[in-house]
């Protein structure tokens, strides 16, 4: 993103202006968006809007999320009729299996639509789940750590961990409610891994594009990417010594806007059954990463992070490599191997998982495993 455009961002596209493209964007878009809400209200929001689906809910989430947010939105829909059938746990995974099981669940059976309430595997889980049984999706996130409660995409996963392969739902699910209140009190380390894996959209997505013929939703998607990088850039520092004390501020609302939502429209804008444009380098480092014992050690975003600088050393974007180097310290995302855990000794093991992966590929741009483990030396490097 050149300077011109990081001002006229920041002058012209005011966060309160940018809401105002986006909701025009969602209501106006050619393809299925999810519609969001965001603040501190939001259940209540979501009390007044579910009613529309049936009368019966499940809350299928991770076992934290439940905990601190599944209660105080049983309370906010009941108050306008809407029952709570249960709370079932996800599975800990995104795997086939977790979705089979959820699948016979009496409170799932037994509902009228499902509220996924977690982080991105719970997410993903669910947009399975959603479409096996047929029943309409919901998404409350309880941490910002990825683009995952607006995208038709799911990342799904063995048993062992390791990346299975994606899933393309027919359409992202219908409403996001985003509790910022909650994603101020939860862990800081989820939303420096959501940042982290925000800051991958507009590289790889640019790259993945860059020899391509723009059609259908692409111009759109490329449009949009260049609001997904500055808002983390401008006020991550900002939000996440806010998060830190547990206040959901202006700032956090824009970071958690950029990770949540305007990354996921892009995804939605950029892949489909017919052509993935989405992830190439920085998601194939993560991909690499899975096979690893580190592995479960660190969040997807942080081994995302990680992975972005490969992908600018590896384009030769050295003046944004050492900028976003620069944000990274600040916010104590990783810089070098050994931040990860990563040993030379892992890196062929890494590289051979990462170039099997979908995303390996970029229209007219030669990807060798060689440059890979090269770049991600040369960024270790670098002091």
């Amino acid at each position: 993103m050149s300077n011109e455009d990081i001002e006229e961002f920041n002058e012209f596209l005011s966060p309160k202006h940018f809401n105002i493209v986006l909701d025009k964007l969602i209501a106006e878009s050619p393809i299925p968006l999810a519609k969001f809400y965001i603040g501190e209200d939001v259940y209540q929001q979501a009390s007044e809007i579910l009613p529309q689906y049936g009368k019966k809910a499940v809350i299928v989430g991770g076992k934290t999320a439940m905990s601190v947010g599944a209660d105080r939105l049983t309370k906010a829909l009941e108050k306008n009729g809407v029952i709570v059938t249960g709370q079932v746990w996800f599975g800990g995974d995104a795997t086939y299996e977790n979705v089979d099981r959820c699948a016979t669940e009496k409170a799932v059976q037994d509902a009228d639509m499902i509220l996924a309430m977690g982080g991105g595997k719970c997410c993903d889980t669910c947009k399975v789940l959603s479409e096996k049984i047929n029943k309409p999706l919901m998404t409350f996130p309880t941490i910002a750590s990825n683009c995952a409660p607006c995208t038709a995409l799911a990342i799904m996963y063995n048993a062992d961990g390791s990346m299975k392969g994606n899933y393309y739902s027919k359409r992202p699910p219908l409403h996001v409610f985003i509790n910022t209140d909650i994603i101020a009190h939860a862990p800081i380390k989820f939303l420096q891994a959501g940042i982290g894996d925000a800051l991958s959209k507009e590289h790889e997505v640019l790259l993945a594009l860059r020899n391509v013929k723009l059609h259908d939703t692409l111009p759109l998607g490329v449009k949009l990417c260049a609001f997904c990088s500055e808002p983390l850039l401008n006020y991550g520092v900002e939000a996440m010594r806010g998060c830190e004390k547990g206040q959901a501020t202006d700032a956090l609302k824009e970071v958690v806007m950029s990770i949540c939502i305007t990354t996921g429209l892009v995804s939605c804008m950029t892949v489909c059954k017919e052509y993935y444009y989405n992830t190439n380098i920085a998601h194939c480092f993560y991909y690499g990463a899975t096979v690893l014992p580190s592995y479960h050690d660190y969040l997807h975003g942080y081994w995302v992070a990680y992975g972005v600088l490969v992908l600018l050393y590896y384009d030769n974007q050295i003046s944004e490599l050492h900028r976003v180097i620069d944000f990274y310290k600040q916010i104590g995302l990783p810089t070098k191997m050994s931040d990860c855990g990563l040993s030379i000794d892992q890196l062929d093991k890494l590289v051979e998982k990462a170039t099997k992966v979908p995303g390996w590929h970029v229209d007219g741009y030669e990807l060798t495993a060689e440059r890979f483990r090269e770049s991600i030396l040369a960024v270790s490097s670098i002091e």
